[in-house]
């Protein structure tokens, strides 16, 4: 998939409202990669244009190597999207409206049949499978999304907010899930989510979006780097230490020295971690402390 230069506004009352600025970037064929930003940062409206839902108004979208504003439906036979908030018919069952879904797919007969009941099956709805879906509760509802974006077998899956609504047990079976479709299926997956640890876990690359723009594109890895957010060491001693061999050692980012403590921020690797502590030769080291960044620092920054 490839973005070039999209833009996109929408009129709200009488004022125009700029929603995305030239967005440019690619996203490689089986890869996991998530749009990350603070709400109103234009990550859905950017995943709607993805998935052909709505039209840029300016930029050109390339889908699994077709022209996304000229060959729309045969792009949306190979794709398919599970959103933070579905909405099904509400007076049909769950089977119903999987088997209604599948239909609009193309499926049909013993394929139908069999995808509707993989689905419910992967997402453990066989209980609800005879349920109307306006009696689920909002987790339910969102395991129907989920099973229904799997039913055409996807070359890439559309997932925003996947694990919105669920608890902690079934968000955690159903990033399990998504890295096994991925895996076994060898498909694109691209997600938004406001879950850190879920993002940092999931995903292959993140793109950060603040106001309609890209402000950071990356792995996690690289974009903790580029900001850096690192390992955060405190080591606590006894003796005399020289800070300047400290500063000098590669991958090292930050140093302050305090009475008996020195904080340092590190690009971790072994290598680095060994070298800082080869650097309190001559002294006495009574308490080391590391502390880990995650994601969660990359959006905080970032978000500033």
């Amino acid at each position: 998939m490839r973005a070039e230069k999209i833009c996109k506004s929408f009129r709200r009352l009488f004022k125009e409202k700029m929603i995305l600025f030239d967005i440019s970037l690619s996203i490689e064929e089986g890869e996991v990669f998530g749009i990350l930003g603070p709400n109103g940062a234009g990550k859905t409206t950017l995943m709607s244009i993805f998935s052909t839902l709505i039209r840029p108004d300016k930029g050109s979208l390339e889908v699994l190597g077709r022209d996304a504003l000229r060959d729309t439906h045969a792009i949306r036979e190979r794709i398919n999207i599970s959103s933070g908030n579905p909405n099904f018919p509400w007076s049909l069952t769950v089977r119903e409206n999987l088997r209604h879904s599948a239909m609009l797919y193309g499926l049909y007969g013993r394929r139908l049949y069999r995808s509707v009941d993989d689905a419910i099956s992967a997402f453990e709805l066989g209980p609800q499978s005879d349920a109307k879906f306006e009696t689920l509760s909002t987790g339910q509802k969102q395991r129907v999304s989920l099973a229904k974006s799997i039913l055409n077998r996807p070359q890439i899956l559309f997932l925003d907010e996947p694990t919105s609504g669920l608890d902690p047990e079934m968000a955690m079976k159903t990033r399990d899930l998504i890295k096994k479709i991925y895996q076994e299926e060898e498909i694109t997956v691209v997600l938004t989510t406001h879950y850190m640890p879920e993002a940092e876990e999931l995903c292959d690359r993140i793109a950060f979006l603040r106001e309609g723009r890209l402000a950071a594109l990356g792995t996690p890895k690289e974009l903790k780097r580029a900001l850096q957010i690192g390992h955060r060491i405190t080591i606590e001693y006894q003796g005399v230490i020289d800070p300047v061999r400290l500063r000098i050692i590669p991958g090292v980012m930050e140093v302050r020295e305090l009475s008996g403590r020195v904080e340092m921020v590190f690009d971790h690797s072994g290598r680095t971690f060994s070298t800082i502590i080869k650097a309190f030769d001559g002294a006495d080291i009574l308490d080391i402390e590391i502390e880990q960044p995650d994601l969660e620092d990359v959006f905080l920054e970032l978000a500033r």
